[in-house]
């Protein structure tokens, strides 16, 4: 179990330049839009140069920039025009080991600082938790640990200042009073239909779904406004959370956010990469005999 952020940085850089990692990543639709704007090379640099943006225009360029879909674009442009510093957030539930897919998103968390934004990112582990036991509670606080230094080594690698961004633990906030009471008023205008369908991309779909997967959405939604924010960043995996926050939000008198997504990596399954399917990714600490095996393995696109 390293600890050292240092060592995580150096491995991964390492780790993210290796001809056989670039082979898959460049691979993916995902990072074919990312080359058109250069944006490797922040990859396969140990230093990224945070030149920070100075005209709306230019943070509006940045933050929307090799996003497949903007929810809320107009109102974004409106809060830079006003010259505010956009509040953004990435969670990230700690279901399985984080995967090479997970420098897509760490690469536009380096876009939003540079247009001057505040990130927070959020290791959900009450999500993970709800999201069909997929992490026992028993395991929940060393996974967290485990999230924590592999996501700021990733971070590091690729030359993101970690102390331009603040990192929270879900279970910090999650079990107050008045986020409970707000689960509740929640699950009293939210219908069993639209629970279940804004987790279908996300939660894992069982024939005889647990209460809790369709309590998931509905955390991702509060987690919003808990967390102070003026935008929540994701996967496009995530939309139907996304549309699903602003239809309820403003029901409890909390208003609706920016939502900006980004594309999905490819799994090696066929489906998308997923920390908790083994098979689907590429891991990063898979030895390279694994990593030859699961490449043998993998389904054309």
């Amino acid at each position: 179990k390293p600890s050292d952020t240092a060592l995580f940085s150096s491995m991964l850089t390492r780790f993210a330049r290796s001809n056989r990692v670039w082979s898959i990543i460049r691979a993916t639709p995902a990072f074919r839009t990312m080359a058109a704007a250069d944006t490797h090379d922040h990859l396969r640099s140990q230093s990224v140069r945070f030149g920070v943006a100075k005209t709306p225009e230019e943070k509006f360029q940045l933050m929307t920039r090799n996003l497949q879909e903007v929810l809320g674009e107009e109102k974004l442009k409106q809060l830079l025009e006003q010259g505010k510093d956009v509040k953004v957030y990435w969670g990230t539930a700690t279901t399985g080991r984080p995967h090479v897919a997970y420098f897509v998103p760490m690469s536009k968390l380096a876009d939003f600082l540079r247009a001057g934004c505040e990130v927070t990112v959020l290791f959900a582990d009450l999500h993970a938790y709800l999201d069909n036991m997929k992490a026992p509670w028993a395991l929940l606080e060393e996974r967290v640990k485990y999230y924590e230094a592999i996501v700021k080594g990733m971070l590091e690698s690729i030359g993101v200042p970690l102390d331009k961004l603040k990192f929270v633990k879900g279970t910090d906030y999650q079990l107050s009073r008045q986020y409970t009471l707000d689960v509740y008023r929640m699950t009293s205008v939210v219908t069993e239909h639209d629970a279940k369908k804004a987790g279908a991309e996300v939660v894992k779909q069982v024939q005889h779904p647990l209460l809790s997967g369709l309590l998931y959405p509905g955390l991702q939604a509060l987690d919003e406004e808990y967390l102070k924010v003026d935008a929540q960043f994701g996967g496009v995996d995530q939309r139907k959370i996304f549309t699903y926050a602003e239809k309820y939000l403003p029901s409890l008198g909390y208003k609706k956010r920016i939502h900006l997504m980004n594309p999905m990596v490819p799994g090696l399954t066929g489906t998308k990469m997923s920390a908790s399917d083994p098979d689907s990714k590429i891991d990063m600490l898979d030895p390279p005999d694994v990593v030859k095996r699961k490449l043998k393995k993998v389904t054309a696109v």
